[in-house]
């Protein structure tokens, strides 16, 4: 059965949250794509991440995270891209 796509970013959020303190000393300030709990690739823009996710695994079964010790809603820029791209 596929995951919702609330349930493919809460599993990716928890995993992300768990590689954290590696991807900092590695990726810091770069995006990560998520699916099904595992980092896929990192870019360097939201853009290109957001792009390279819905081209390889749709519009639900992957997520977008920045790697910084900060907390960042890439929520409205997510939605703004899903748009731009209809």
């Amino acid at each position: 059965m596929a995951k919702s796509h609330q349930q493919q970013v809460d599993d990716n959020f928890a995993a992300f949250q768990k590689l954290l303190p590696e991807l900092l000393l590695t990726h810091a300030g770069k995006f990560a794509v998520m699916h099904d709990g595992a980092v896929v690739e990192f870019f360097d823009s939201l853009g290109d991440a957001a792009r390279f996710g819905h081209l390889k695994y749709g519009d639900v079964d992957f997520s977008v995270q920045q790697v910084t010790s900060q907390s960042v809603d890439l929520g409205f820029y997510s939605y703004a891209l899903h748009q731009l791209s209809n």
